[in-house]
């Protein structure tokens, strides 16, 4: 049972970052029952704090939003990957959409059916789909006529069925960072219908393989229903169209991309998705999948980091603190907010206010994580909580300036473990050798 609140805040955005399982009492920010500070004391900083509740819950609105069909959520693992959330999901009935042999790797080592397993991207190499179809992963995404041939060879080799959905790339603007825009035409990503459709008339010559669904994935981070429902709207036509022609289409696959909000955003509920959605895809007795990633655990996670020092030059203040862009790359790839709170709130109007900017510890002026922050003045010590943290923060991560990756840490309730341990100089260098030529 989440706590009461009980602290007022001179930070006006405070009381929306805290309506979900971090929450202040008593001016001391928790997860759950657990209070951060106590496991700061234990594990130390920079650390991923993650929300077993949160994740938990996000996941079950989302697979209610499509309870009156049959469908499949497939949980996006390049969002997080940890295997303890990917084990948490596996035990709430959750898929996963895989992009690597190494998703495909950790996705059985947490107990992931493979036939809930879907596998999509533009390069898989010709060792990850054997590893997949030898593994048994429920469906692969197609995203080129060359891969197609590729799966048509590896399936006569083995000797066994494969199902496909070729990926639709129908040309819509997702209305997001360009840089997570991937349903344009002039994206890396999928087939024109016309080429999908040349494709899927090839494949009936091509012994074992089947096609027996679509799949798109337009875009990240979307705020818009709208062009989700277009896009819908062209593979449900595209449906019809292959059935006309003797296939049996019984899977569309929608992808993910929902947003969440992180700043001012007005992200749609999985809710209003899948009611948007719902009247187009009843007509077509298909199984949906979807793939969201950054809707089930980007506010089920925060990272925690500890003020080093603050220093000031003739026109900024600045806060240095010990993690960095190699912990969390968002604001420095695509200038993405994140908000950042005292772990330790006051209401101490002593305490003067300052406008800084939140920076970490590598030789880069794209190292921040916040700018022209508003928060009472911090000192060498206290700790910050940057929130929404939980999608593509960890799963981004590098080992730039030789800095090893933080611990990771879920909390369930009263309690918490640590599921990544703090990275040590010795892992950094774990692999390499010294030769002299």
């Amino acid at each position: 049972m989440r706590k009461e609140n009980r602290v007022s805040c001179r930070n006006p955005v405070f009381l929306f970052y805290t309506m979900t399982a971090f929450h202040f009492l008593d001016q001391i920010l928790y997860v759950e029952d657990v209070p951060i500070r106590d496991i700061v004391a234990q594990v130390g900083t920079p650390v991923y704090i993650y929300s077993a509740q949160q994740i938990l819950e996000n996941f079950h609105q989302f697979d209610q939003a499509f309870q009156s069909i049959p469908h499949l959520t497939c949980y996006a693992v390049k969002a997080n990957s940890n295997l303890s959330l990917l084990a948490l999901l596996a035990q709430a009935g959750a898929g996963v959409d895989i992009g690597s042999g190494g998703e495909l790797y950790r996705a059985l080592k947490a107990g992931i059916a493979p036939e809930k397993i879907t596998y999509s991207g533009v390069g898989k190499t010709e060792q990850e789909l054997v590893e997949a179809l030898q593994a048994g992963v429920q469906r692969i995404n197609i995203e080129s006529s060359q891969e197609f041939e590729l799966i048509c060879k590896i399936a006569r080799e083995l000797n066994t069925p494969v199902y496909l959905s070729p990926r639709i790339n129908p040309d819509i603007d997702a209305q997001t960072h360009p840089y997570i825009v991937t349903g344009l035409k002039e994206n890396k990503f999928g087939m024109s219908v016309e080429q999908a459709r040349t494709l899927c008339r090839h494949a009936r010559e091509c012994s074992g393989v089947h096609i027996t669904g679509v799949s798109m994935h337009i875009g990240s981070q979307m705020t818009l229903l709208a062009p989700l429902i277009e896009a819908t709207e062209v593979l449900a036509s595209f449906i019809q169209e292959l059935r006309q022609d003797g296939f049996q289409i019984e899977t569309i696959d929608l992808g993910g991309g929902l947003g969440i909000r992180y700043h001012q955003e007005t992200a749609p509920t999985p809710e209003e998705y899948g009611s948007a959605l719902l009247p187009i895809l009843q007509p077509l007795r298909c199984r949906v999948i979807v793939e969201p990633g950054r809707a089930i655990v980007g506010n089920a996670g925060i990272l925690v980091m500890k003020v080093l020092y603050t220093k000031q030059n003739a026109s900024k203040y600045f806060t240095i603190v010990d993690a960095a862009m190699t912990d969390c790359i968002r604001p420095a790839l695509y200038h993405a907010y994140h908000e950042v709170l005292p772990v330790h709130q006051t209401h101490d109007a002593s305490v003067p206010m300052v406008t800084a900017d939140i920076v970490g510890q590598v030789c880069e002026s794209a190292d921040f994580f916040g700018k022209n922050r508003q928060l009472p003045q911090p000192q060498p010590g206290d700790l910050l909580a940057l929130f929404t943290a939980g999608a593509y923060g960890f799963s981004m991560a590098s080992h730039y300036n030789s800095r090893p990756n933080a611990a990771e840490v879920l909390v369930h309730k009263g309690d918490f473990r640590i599921v990544r341990q703090r990275e040590t100089y010795a892992d950094l260098i774990r692999g390499e050798d010294i030769h002299l030529l």
